[in-house]
């Protein structure tokens, strides 16, 4: 049924979460900066307590297609899940979710529950070379165009964003590409969590500018040097032997403020010494700033120079037993504990181990074959992950490739016992025939897109993983309480179909519902992700078949009209109910309850 009938009928209505709060503010609060659906700028100045003919146009990025890449963030998704059984793992008891298809839809599905929620997003995106094509289905047309709401776009603006996308290495495309999906994953990081995104020199400056724009340029947390090679390429001037990852917080202040526990673990191998309170070692306590660092100058113990600490201070250490005089010099114990319960910091140069040779070498060793040629070096990952998360957050990559993010998830929490949860996105990007993967895939009965490399190496990495622990814990005088636990190394795999929508006949002009063939377990879990109170990695309990499942006390309900009312109302005892609108009727039963129930597009 339509959404327009259960509203005017006066039923709540719940739909995805993909609203524009900054612009529902200003409606709400200040609607006379908004007119036909655009923002008065004149307006916003009086707002804003600023002169009408002082420019509030500052530094930034402009790029051709700017407005429509914006009006793409906040339209709807015209996509739904479909559970995909047969691909999945371990589907009864994973938190672990791979979304096939768009990734932009695959955003949106994620907002309504995930908003806030992701502590680390990892990204390779296209590197924008001319080798690369694009194969995301982004449109700028003028269909398009209406659709978003942009009816002042004239000829010429649509000549310019054809001419700007198709050209090879198009900045302007590139950026209109990438500005929606980055809105939407800074609405899915939470206030404490960060983003990485690798980059070449292609994109890297214009990437800085956009990412300044919609993270903040106080958010910046640095620009990490990796060295992805060790030849030397005589075809250049200067071999570019390195790419870079961005990194960006929500809040940096944030990560300012706990950076004792942002970083890489400590080596505590040198911890030789031990007295009362546990294993130590001795560091120095010299200021080797001297005063032009501001170190103060005084004698501590018959030794005179710079020290790191106040007189004061030093004193109070020495009367807590932390202060020892050497032979030539004053140095304090740093307690391993201490040294447990923080991290080191890292620099913005990564090397060795992230060598795209190596990556490969990996990657052949669980599939077998040469079917990828630029995985990420899963230690990269590992780092990345170990550096800005806690044992039970969740990691999101929606440019998942060949599944590495998903990989180092599993073997970090395989290490330390983590929780750690993976969402990976993958579209479904057709192997060009004759490429080792495209026979990779023939060979073993796969879909030959992208998206089955990432899903077969995840299944190969998990048991590869799960049989290194076993052979592990079965060697002899292993006590069981030292014995590890295999991680979570399933995930639930959701193919992305067309939604149900409402389309008009072209002849009569007459609305009809155009139904797709999703199942009704997978309806469900799209009013789970679209609802966003439960888990979406829950298995829902089915209370009558094809009709009531439940997670808790939440009764998430399809094909209603084969309900009975003392079904209804039993339901509605126990917990909240929710209903799918697209297979619902305004029928006695929901009139008589529509105080209690919700329905969901």
């Amino acid at each position: 049924m339509e959404k327009k009938e259960f509203i005017n009928a006066g039923f709540n209505v719940v739909e995805e979460n993909n609203e524009n709060k900054l612009w529902k503010f200003l409606k709400e609060n200040y609607p006379n900066v908004i007119r036909d659906n655009e923002l008065k700028l004149d307006e916003l100045k009086n707002v804003l307590g600023l002169p009408i003919d002082e420019k509030v146009n500052g530094y930034g990025l402009n790029f051709v297609g700017r407005n429509f890449a914006r009006a793409k963030y906040a339209q709807k998704t015209e996509k739904e899940l479909q559970l995909n059984t047969k691909r999945s793992k371990n589907i009864d008891t994973t938190q672990n979710l791979v979304l096939k298809g768009d990734n932009l839809d695959s955003l949106k599905i994620l907002k309504s529950h995930y908003t806030n929620k992701i502590k680390c997003i990892y990204i390779d995106p296209p590197y924008n070379t001319t080798k690369d094509e694009f194969v995301y289905p982004d449109r700028f047309d003028k269909e398009e165009a209406e659709v978003l709401g942009l009816q002042n776009l004239s000829e010429k603006d649509f000549d310019r964003m054809d001419f700007s996308f198709k050209t090879k290495k198009s900045h302007n495309g590139w950026l209109a590409f990438m500005y929606p999906r980055l809105l939407l994953a800074r609405d899915l990081l939470s206030q404490d969590g960060v983003i990485f995104i690798s980059i070449d020199d292609n994109e890297q400056a214009n990437l800085k500018l956009l990412c300044d724009e919609i993270f903040g340029e106080e958010n910046f947390v640095g620009n990490i040097c990796v060295k992805s090679r060790a030849s030397i390429s005589n075809d250049k001037i200067i071999s570019s032997n390195h790419n870079f990852i961005l990194l960006y917080a929500k809040n940096q202040q944030i990560i300012f403020d706990k950076r004792q526990s942002f970083g890489v673990e400590k080596n505590l191998d040198n911890f030789k010494l031990k007295d009362d309170k546990g294993e130590y070692k001795l560091v120095p306590v010299d200021g080797p700033g001297g005063a032009r660092k501001g170190n103060p100058h005084y004698t501590f113990l018959g030794i005179t120079g710079y020290w790191r600490f106040s007189e004061k201070t030093m004193q109070e250490k020495f009367d807590k037993g932390l202060i020892v005089k050497t032979e030539k010099n004053l140095q304090q114990k740093y307690y391993k504990s201490d040294a447990e319960n923080s991290k080191q910091t890292v620099t913005t140069w990564w090397d060795n181990k992230f060598f795209t040779s190596g990556a490969t070498k990996k990657l052949n060793d669980i599939l077998g074959e040469n079917v990828f040629e630029t995985p990420k070096p899963i230690e990269l990952l590992k780092r990345a992950i170990k550096l800005s998360t806690e044992k039970n957050d969740i990691i999101l990559d929606f440019f998942a490739g060949s599944g590495t993010t998903g990989e180092a998830v599993m073997r970090l929490n395989a290490k330390d016992g983590g929780n750690r949860k993976f969402i990976l996105c993958q579209i479904d990007e057709p192997i060009k025939k004759g490429e080792p993967a495209y026979e990779f895939c023939e060979e073993n009965n796969l879909e030959t897109v992208i998206s089955s490399i990432t899903i077969e190496r995840l299944k190969r990495a998990g048991d590869k993983i799960a049989k290194e622990i076993e052979t592990e814990n079965s060697k002899s005088g292993m006590f069981e309480e030292d014995k590890k636990q295999v991680p979570d190394i399933g995930f639930k795999v959701f193919d992305s179909l067309e939604a149900t929508k409402l389309e008009a006949d072209e002849e009569t002009g007459q609305i009809s519902i155009n139904q797709n063939e999703i199942d009704t377990l997978s309806r469900i879990y799209n009013m789970i992700f679209t609802v966003g109170l439960d888990e979406p990695t829950q298995v829902p309990e089915m209370v009558l078949e094809d009709c009531i499942y439940k997670i808790g006390n939440h009764y998430y309900i399809t094909n209603s009209e084969k309900i009975s009312k003392e079904d209804f109302a039993e339901a509605i005892k126990k917990g909240n109910v929710f209903i799918d609108g697209w297979t619902a009727s305004l029928n006695g039963t929901l009139q008589h309850y529509k105080e209690d129930i919700k329905i969901v597009f």
